[in-house]
């Protein structure tokens, strides 16, 4: 199976959770090129030697990069661990990438228990539809 452009977002609230994720799926993840928005990237790459494309932190454009990148078909899995209870201001808005990823199909997780299936199903070959769209 190809190279997957996965994009990596989290609200402050959520970026130790997505912290941990990464080190639990480090062996998939590192098989696949990472997109991150600016301090989750940096925080996922302190604790894992993962390399990842750091956009600029969220609220000062990084939401609006990983969109872009969305729009031109260059995102073929999307992890936005978003924080439903207290999401700051400056945070990136997950209804713009939720709104992005179903017009343009790309699978989305908004929580630790889809991203693990969404991860899973990744390493299993279960994406592979995606290829057809690049």
């Amino acid at each position: 199976m190809g190279q997957m452009n996965i994009a990596l977002i989290a609200h402050d609230a959520k970026k130790k959770l997505m912290q941990n994720f990464c080190i639990a799926y480090r062996g998939i993840l590192s098989k696949h090129e990472l997109y991150a928005t600016g301090t989750t990237g940096r925080l996922i790459a302190e604790v894992t030697n993962l390399n990842i494309h750091k956009y600029l932190a969220g609220h000062l454009g990084g939401e609006q990069q990983i969109g872009a990148q969305i729009e031109h078909n260059q995102i073929d899995l999307a992890i936005f661990l978003r924080d439903p209870l207290s999401a700051k201001p400056h945070e990136p808005d997950v209804n713009n990438v939720v709104k992005l990823c179903d017009t343009y199909n790309i699978p989305l997780a908004t929580n630790l228990a889809t991203a693990e299936l969404l991860i899973k199903s990744l390493d299993r070959g279960d994406l592979e539809w995606r290829e057809i769209y690049k």
